[in-house]
C-alpha cells in the first residue's frame, strides 16, 4: 500500500513539475535557438519547417504568425540595456543603427501582446518615416510624454515590449555574435 502510495505521490509531482515547466516555457518565451544582441531577442528558426516543439506550440497558443527565416527576422526587448523592465511611465530612448535590410517596422505591444492605445494612434515607426541624423544614425523616444523628432507614446501603460522586425536582411540563423549586427542600443533615461 505504502508503495502505490509513494507512486501514486511521484507521478503526481512530475505530472505537476512537467506540465508547469511547458507552461512556462510556453508563457515566457524560453524557447530554443534564441540569438540575442544587447536587449534584443530573436527566435530565427521560428518561421522555419526546423521550428522546435515549444515554438510550434507558442505560434499554436498566441496566434500570432512569426516571419518566415527567408522573409526576414524579428527581435524583442522587454528590457532596456541595463536589464531594466520597460515601463511605459518612463522615457526610454533608441540609439544607434539598424542592420542592413531593405525595410523595418518598430512596433510597441503591452504585456498580453496587444497594441497600445494612446490618444494620437501612434503604435509604431518604419524605416521609411523615421527622422535620421547626418550620419544614418537616429534616436527615438519611448515615452508617456510628447518629445520632440521621434517619439512613440506609452499610453502609460506599466510594462511593454518593442519589437522590431527585419525584411529581406542577412540577419538569422548565421549570425553567432553581437558585434556582426549593429542593433539599437535601448536605455532609461527619466523616470518619476
Amino acid at each position: 500500500m505504502r508503495l502505490l502510495l509513494g507512486s501514486l505521490f511521484a507521478l503526481a509531482v512530475a505530472a505537476v513539475v512537467g506540465l508547469g515547466a511547458t507552461y512556462f516555457a510556453l508563457t515566457r518565451g524560453a524557447a530554443f535557438g534564441a540569438l540575442s544582441i544587447g536587449s534584443w531577442t530573436a527566435w530565427p528558426k521560428t518561421g522555419t519547417v526546423d521550428a522546435e516543439p515549444y515554438a510550434r506550440a507558442t505560434i499554436a497558443r498566441t496566434g500570432q504568425l512569426p516571419i518566415a527565416l527567408g522573409d526576414g527576422v524579428s527581435f524583442t526587448t522587454q528590457a532596456d540595456d541595463n536589464g531594466k523592465v520597460l515601463d511605459g511611465r518612463c522615457d526610454v530612448v533608441l540609439s544607434g543603427i539598424t542592420p542592413a535590410a531593405r525595410f523595418w517596422t518598430l512596433t510597441l505591444y503591452n504585456a498580453n501582446g496587444e497594441l497600445v492605445a494612446n490618444s494620437v494612434s501612434r503604435y509604431g515607426f518604419t524605416s521609411q518615416e523615421i527622422v535620421r541624423h547626418a550620419d544614418g544614425s537616429f534616436e527615438l523616444v519611448v515615452g508617456p510624454r510628447a518629445n520632440p523628432g521621434n517619439w512613440l507614446p506609452t499610453g502609460g501603460v506599466e510594462r511593454y515590449a518593442l519589437v522590431l522586425r527585419f525584411y529581406d536582411t542577412v540577419v538569422g540563423v548565421s549570425t553567432k555574435a553581437g558585434r556582426e549586427v549593429p542593433m539599437p542600443a535601448v536605455s532609461t533615461r527619466s523616470c518619476p
